[in-house]
């Protein structure tokens, strides 16, 4: 039987809430089972392990091209063509980056969502994306559209992947957020609308008015905020007026 509760169509099941699931992100970080790492083969290749991660993961990081890191190698006196570092980010890329995700430390229940709009090839797209509160990417996902579908399509693949159901899912204030956390049943630890808590409101300063009450409120209004009051205007003659 599968951990996740599943109604509708015997074909296509969709991804619902359960209230204790396994991999709750109520259990402590150690208690949470993670994948186990896969062993990477290097066996049939000329050049060793080291140089060939490090080649990888220079292409992957730093956005380079082949070529630049051929150029790198080729300063360390390592000879190796461009063609062979686009073959193995070919091949060693994928389980890279699968085992990168599986040791990372366990992930926090917070989540935080938003889009925003991309062009991919001249076509508008939306780049749809999950971190935690910690600030650790938990996916991504490219969709044409901006609606329910696309939101529940995001929250189900975390869901699949993640192994845990989070303690607060936080958004924008877009609908579609609330009516896919609506479907899956989680929407009582939907947040929408708090990524504004991110901005501080800016003070308006007001102009200096000497003996005037509305400016001097507006200034003890500011320093209650945690915002010096505007500095009044010199009437001292500076040096350059008497020249």
């Amino acid at each position: 039987m599968s951990i996740w509760s599943c109604h509708g169509k015997a074909a296509r099941p969709p991804l619902l809430w359960t209230p204790q699931p396994f991999g709750s992100s109520d259990e402590p970080r150690s208690k949470v089972r993670r994948p186990m790492l896969t062993s990477i083969s290097y066996t049939r290749h000329r050049f060793p392990a080291d140089v060939i991660r490090q080649s990888v993961w220079l292409y992957f990081r730093f956005a380079l091209s082949f070529r630049d890191v051929e150029d790198l190698k080729s300063e360390r006196g390592i000879d190796v063509s461009y063609e062979t570092i686009r073959c193995w980010t070919r091949k060693f890329g994928r389980q890279f980056g699968r085992n990168l995700r599986n040791a990372r430390p366990g992930l926090t229940g917070r989540w935080h969502l938003d889009e925003m709009v991309v062009k991919i090839g001249g076509q508008r797209m939306y780049l749809w994306r999950a971190v935690d509160d910690e600030g650790e990417v938990l996916d991504m996902l490219v969709q044409k559209r901006r609606n329910k579908q696309a939101a529940l399509r995001l929250l189900r693949k975390l869901l699949k992947r993640q192994g845990i159901h989070p303690k607060t899912i936080v958004t924008d204030g877009l609908a579609s957020y609330g009516a896919a956390t609506h479907k899956l049943g989680c929407s009582d630890r939907h947040r929408p609308g708090r990524l504004r808590e991110n901005f501080v409101p800016r003070t308006p300063i007001c102009q200096f008015a000497g003996g005037n009450e509305s400016s001097s409120g507006s200034n003890r209004r500011a320093q209650l905020r945690g915002f010096s009051p505007p500095m009044p205007p010199s009437t001292t003659p500076s040096v350059s007026n008497v020249i």
